[in-house]
């Protein structure tokens, strides 16, 4: 069913691509599939930042889908891309990785313990696993396999009769003085900066300028495998190319009509990809898009191969909140991977479809997940019963599902904070957690875990891995007596109203009732009064009693909600503690 808005205000961004995709499409290859593309360079862990160059075209591709064309998202894994850098996570620690710079990176020894044969098919497959559980189809592209294979063979033969037109384009930017007074986007802690890096690819050079001219190709040297070679001389008729290595000092002349262990560089390589491809719509990182950057250049160059730009927005950087600073330390920022532990697909998805392109954003790993849940449950509710603006209809519709349907959701979606709540205070023993989850609406208990997974599994995930120990909650063995016993009149009496209450109130709603409500009936007022009824101190009183039974239950100031605590701890705990 094509998820189509009302008017153009309220349109969301990737039907307003989808519509262009179409046109362009029809203009350029009528009557053929649809290609939208992304790149990725497996050079190392591809993280979120990384994920956006997928979704863009992905959920657009989708959409046009959904719309009854054919469409291809090509994938295209930068693996024969050089190994530019030792990770973060393995600089200092063992020094043999820096033997391997320049290599390609499919050259690479996969990291220690790995089952994958090589550098780029380590990473590669965890980004492929992340996309298959958020729905993402794709078809990959190895640029070691069309490169190694010759597919491109007449391109790059085809690029180096042209070398001179594709000098003189990179000849414009090279001495191009940057844009001034113009502020660029910076990323703004430590995850963003290295998610700003983007591919590998694009810091590589333009091409070898030396007295021989320039050429648009790097040959990997035969004798150890690197890419810091020259070419020193090239002839159009045969095809024969000299190079010379400065790692090792090898040389040797090839014909390159019969070579294949070479690569257009970068600024050249990309535009070719548009046009044998023949993509309508792909994306670019801001690193990509600055004046005099690859794909500036790129859509002059295409037009050496016959091809034409792809339409597609500049894309802004993915922030993190609450993991930068555990992450760097292991040397990355984090990946799908990372997010779809702890969060459900549909809400990974629901990030990047809500969001502009060019809109940056955060990924939570911190408190904040809980509450980016409660927004995402509440478009939930308001998507079920109509009341949904059109825009966030169709953003939650691109989150829950695909062209091909929808994607696997957790029965009974119980409260992400509750849940963490309680796989807090549980501690991972499954019946204990029953136990409360059951007991949160004894009109329609929970038979099994079963009914609130994945999402239970997510939230404890998050407990375990995000959560300090020091913010973990520890419920008290023995009641704290001495704070018991310096309880004031009125602190004694609130005690007494909430423990008189706990056996007709024993559920989340009531409970919640009960805890807010103790401090409006000590204070002379209905339990049922509302805050505009109230006078502002009822406020303070209900934080001061909270605090009160925070310190009782876990001995600290806060903790998790207190309903939801009450249920954990149990009736006769709660009564031991609270000195009944």
């Amino acid at each position: 069913m094509p998820i189509v808005a009302q008017s153009t205000e309220t349109t969301d961004w990737v039907s307003r691509f989808a519509d262009e995709v179409i046109a362009e499409s029809e203009r350029r290859a009528p009557g053929k599939p649809v290609v939208v593309a992304s790149g990725l360079s497996p050079s190392g862990p591809i993280h979120l930042g990384n994920l956006r160059e997928v979704m863009t075209p992905h959920l657009v591709g989708d959409e046009v889908r959904r719309r009854g064309h054919e469409v291809r998202h090509l994938i295209s894994w930068d693996d024969y891309d050089r190994y530019r850098k030792v990770p973060a996570g393995l600089a200092g620690v063992d020094e043999s990785w820096a033997e391997h710079i320049g290599k390609p990176l499919t050259s690479v020894p996969a990291p220690e313990g790995s089952p994958y044969p090589n550098w780029a098919e380590h990473f590669k497959a965890a980004m492929t696993e992340s996309l298959a559980d958020m729905g993402v189809e794709f078809d990959g592209i190895s640029q070691t396999a069309r490169y190694t294979s010759g597919v491109y063979r007449e391109q790059i033969l085809h690029a180096m009769r042209h070398r001179r037109d594709i000098d003189a384009i990179l000849a414009q930017y090279r001495t191009k003085p940057k844009a001034a007074g113009k502020k660029s986007q910076k990323p703004v802690d430590e995850a963003e900066l290295e998610a700003a890096e983007g591919s590998g690819a694009a810091a590589e050079d333009d091409g070898s300028q030396g007295s021989a001219g320039y050429f648009p190709y790097k040959p990997y040297c035969g004798n150890c495998e690197k890419d810091l070679t020259t070419v020193t001389a090239y002839d159009d008729d045969s095809t024969e190319l000299t190079y010379a290595c400065t790692a090792c000092g090898f040389s040797e002349t090839v014909r390159l009509s019969e070579f294949n262990r070479g690569k257009l560089v970068w600024k050249v390589d990309w535009p070719m990809r548009w046009a044998y491809e023949g993509v309508v719509f792909e994306p670019s990182g801001v690193d990509h898009s600055s004046p005099g950057s690859s794909f500036q250049v790129g859509g002059q160059i295409v037009g050496i191969f016959d091809g034409e730009q792809p339409i597609g927005p500049m894309y802004a950087f993915v922030g993190i909140s609450g993991m930068a600073k555990m992450s760097s330390s292991k040397g990355g920022v984090p990946t799908p991977a990372d997010a779809l532990k702890i969060m459900e697909p549909q809400l990974l998805r629901w990030l990047y479809a809500r969001r502009r392109p060019n809109q940056s954003f955060k990924i939570a790993f911190d408190q904040e997940i809980q509450r980016l849940y409660d927004e995402w449950d509440r478009l939930d509710a308001k998507v079920a019963d109509g009341s949904a603006l059109p825009a966030d209809a169709a953003a939650h519709a691109r989150a829950v599902g695909t062209a091909t349907g929808e994607l696997p959701r957790t029965p009974r979606p119980l409260p992400y904070r509750t849940l963490a709540s309680v796989a807090d205070i549980t501690a991972g023993h499954e019946d204990q957690a029953l136990r409360i989850l059951s007991e949160l609406d004894p009109a329609n208990p929970l038979a099994t875990l079963a009914e609130v997974r994945p999402r239970y599994d997510k939230a404890e995930a998050w407990i375990n891995t995000q959560v300090p120990a020091d913010q973990r909650t520890i419920v008290r063995q023995e009641p704290d007596a001495e704070l018991l016993k310096s309880l004031d009149e009125p602190s004694r009496q609130s005690l007494r109203l909430l423990l008189d209450g706990l056996a007709d109130q024993w559920s989340l709603d009531g409970l919640t009732h009960l805890v807010y409500g103790v401090p409006k009936v000590q204070a002379g007022f209905s339990a049922d009064a509302t805050p505009k009824e109230l006078p502002p101190e009822i406020k303070t009183a209900q934080r001061t009693f909270f605090a009160l039974l925070y310190h009782l239950l876990v001995g600290r100031d806060t903790g998790p909600r207190l309903p939801t605590l009450l249920l954990a701890v149990g009736q006769d705990r709660v009564r031991t503690l609270l000195g009944a």
